[in-house]
This record gives C-alpha cells, sequence and structure tokens, in this order.
C-alpha cells in the first residue's frame, strides 16, 4: 500500500536530533599579584590562575617558594607556576618540588629552553610521574604534536597556545589553533589554552574556535563580564566621552 501523502514514518517521527553541546571556554586570571588573586578568586567567571616568572617578579616575590605558598593560601582554584631553570636536570628537579606545592598546582615548563632545544625530556620525565603539566610558549601545532608524542593519555596536561604574541609580530594564530585543537582530539587529558590575550574579544574568538581555556589579565576579564551593550549604547557613550573631555579643555574656535 502506497503511503499517503505527508505521511511520516514512525522511525523518523520519533527519532530525535541531538542538540550541539557548546563548547564552554574556561576562563583563568593571568597574574601573580596576590591581592589580586583574592579579589578574582572570588568572581565565579574565573575557573584557574596562571603565572609565570615575570608575573611573579612584578608582584614583587623574594621567595619563590614562599610566594607560591601564599597564593596556594589565597585560592583553591588550579594554578600554574613555572619553573625558571634552562636545563634539563633542574627543570625536572624543580618541576618536582613545584608539584609538591598542592594538589591544584600544575607546573608550567616551556616547549623548549632558551637555545631553542625541545624539552621533551622533561615533559616526559613529569608525565610519567603523574604530575599536572602546563607546557607553555607554543607557537604551532608542529610543536603541540611533538608534546603529544611524549604524553600519556590519563595525566592532565594543559598547551598554552601564545595567540597575541604571534599577532604581534603578523602571524596568524587561527591555522595553529585549529590544527593543535583537532590533534588533541585523542587526548581527553590535554586541553588547549588561548595565552598572551590582547582584548576581549579574543575570548569570542577563543570560543568559537572550542579552545578549553583563554587566559587573561585582570582588566580584560571585567571588561569580559560587561559584554552585551548595544551598538547604539556604545556610540552615546563615546560622544559623551569626546563632549565631556572638550568642556574639561574649555575648548572655543
Amino acid at each position: 500500500m502506497k503511503p499517503s501523502a505527508g505521511y511520516t514514518p514512525p522511525s523518523v517521527r520519533t527519532r530525535k536530533i541531538p542538540k550541539q553541546v557548546p563548547m564552554n571556554t574556561k576562563i583563568f586570571c593571568d597574574i601573580a599579584d596576590i591581592s589580586l588573586i583574592k579579589k578574582f578568586n572570588k568572581r565565579k567567571i574565573v575557573k584557574g590562575f596562571t603565572t609565570n616568572p615575570s608575573l611573579m617578579r612584578k608582584a614583587g616575590a623574594k621567595d619563590y617558594k614562599i610566594y607560591s605558598q601564599h597564593i596556594l593560601r589565597s585560592t583553591k582554584k588550579p594554578v600554574s607556576f613555572e619553573v625558571f631553570a634552562d636545563d634539563e636536570k633542574n627543570m625536572i628537579l624543580q618541576g618536582i618540588k613545584i608539584s609538591q606545592l598542592g594538589r591544584n598546582v600544575y607546573v608550567k615548563v616551556p616547549v623548549t629552553n632558551s637555545k631553542g632545544k625541545f624539552m621533551g625530556r622533561v615533559i616526559k620525565h613529569l608525565n610519567n610521574k603523574k604530575i599536572k603539566l602546563n607546557i607553555t610558549a607554543v607557537y604551532t601545532y608542529k610543536q603541540t604534536k611533538q608534546i603529544l608524542k611524549k604524553i600519556n593519555k590519563k595525566t592532565k596536561v594543559i598547551i598554552s597556545i601564545f595567540a597575541g604574541r604571534m599577532g604581534d609580530v603578523g602571524k596568524d594564530p587561527i591555522p595553529e589553533f585549529k590544527n593543535s585543537i583537532e590533534l588533541s582530539k585523542k587526548f581527553k587529558n590535554v586541553e588547549i589554552l588561548w595565552a598572551s590575550t590582547r582584548e576581549p574579544y579574543n575570548f569570542l574568538q577563543a570560543k568559537n574556535l572550542k579552545c578549553h581555556i583563554i587566559t587573561v589579565p585582570p582588566l580584560i576579564i571585567e571588561k569580559i563580564e560587561k559584554f552585551g551593550k548595544s551598538f547604539q549604547k556604545l556610540t552615546t557613550e563615546t560622544v559623551k566621552g569626546f563632549l565631556a573631555d572638550s568642556k574639561k579643555s574649555r575648548f572655543k574656535i
């Protein structure tokens, strides 16, 4: 018997089309200042913190271990602390010591040392000890590929790709992220992080790419929290700003 026009088979009628689950890009705060860590630790939007030797120095840290311990008393969220040795042996020793500071600690290891040598031995050694890692100063998907060859599929690893610094020198970071994210799909324990954020819009770019994490300075986090203004509101706010400054200057023509 031929089905009548408009007839839909039961199998089709009852079939549920799976909804696409949106990618939730986590925001980490990129800071080492303890007062700011305490402040942003209270923000629900902030899921963790990243530091580096430059930020630690800027924050006034004198003793690396003691200062790190102060930070860890200020938050229970994930925190990345970077090794500062330049040779494999001491990177490994520092990595082990840093990992022992707390359960929420990720040890940051640069993908190469200052001479450009790939730190695969360091990555593999620490990873085999089940130490959570944040591999930093990554710029290419080829480096991501090198890293993935050195790690297991259980211990957590973050791969930090420096988008802003690429843009600063005229390089497009997007292809490197796309390829790195695709490579990482075989590893449930690996997260790709958008690093060296330059503006709030980078958060939407990272989200669109389905980056797992973006690390952001405090001022940009505050701007992200204000997302949603209309173009009309932006226009009037801009004009009001210009008008206020012209009145303060008492300009006349």
